[in-house]
């Protein structure tokens, strides 16, 4: 291993390294069917990097509040906890509401230490090392100015997304990758198990997905 992934990974919170750790025992828990799709996400990146280009990826939802962001914040760590370059994540939706407290409270139990200004749409700081600027997270448009205009991939990570969103201007890969909606079992006992589950999905999938490329 170089020297200089691990210090990548000795600055990185310790519980995060922990969760990540146990993410490479997970691969068999996705299906092949789901992996074909990730691999075709692997060859855009690495089309990318042939042309010496910084491969972007756009995770999209519907409200930008659960699902996308999630696949923006761990693939955005994993880029750096595997040290790669060239390669830049954002996420945003078909309408813009806000980041949900729910998705909050899980990625804190995953080890992220975040911080809100508070307000309608907060703009969350999400700090994952103890040298790399935090994530600054908030509910958007997929054409929110903040997020590339052209040659990047449209990754639709859920259905009504997918299928609202037929087209997504500027984009090179347009590519759905379905999660489910732990949504669904807001208010119920089961609540925090679904956030925590589609966390640990998402990760595992995005940290399956990058390490192909090492």
């Amino acid at each position: 291993m170089s020297q200089v992934l691990v210090a990548a990974r000795f600055m990185m919170y310790s519980e995060i390294v922990i969760y990540i750790k146990n993410l490479d025992q997970r691969g068999a828990t996705i299906s092949t069917e789901r992996k074909k799709k990730l691999l075709k996400i692997v060859d855009f990146i690495r089309s990318k990097q042939k042309l010496g280009q910084v491969a972007k990826l756009t995770f999209i939802c519907i409200h930008n509040s659960r699902r996308s962001h999630l696949c923006q914040i761990w693939s955005a760590v994993l880029v750096k906890y595997l040290g790669l370059d060239g390669i830049q994540t954002f996420s945003g939706g078909t309408e813009a509401t806000t980041l949900n407290d729910r998705i909050v409270d899980t990625l804190k139990k995953a080890g992220f230490k975040i911080e809100s200004p508070g307000g309608q749409n907060p703009h969350y700081r999400i700090f994952y090392d103890e040298e790399i600027e935090p994530l600054v997270c908030f509910s958007k448009r997929f054409d929110d100015s903040t997020n590339p205009k052209k040659d990047f991939a449209a990754l639709m990570t859920c259905s009504e997304a997918d299928q609202n969103c037929p087209f997504v201007s500027g984009a090179v890969l347009r590519l759905s990758i379905p999660y489910g909606d732990p949504k669904e079992a807001d208010g119920t006992s089961r609540e925090a198990e679904a956030y925590d589950d589609r966390c640990l999905q998402i990760a595992t999938e995005m940290y399956y997905m990058l390490s192909q490329l090492t």
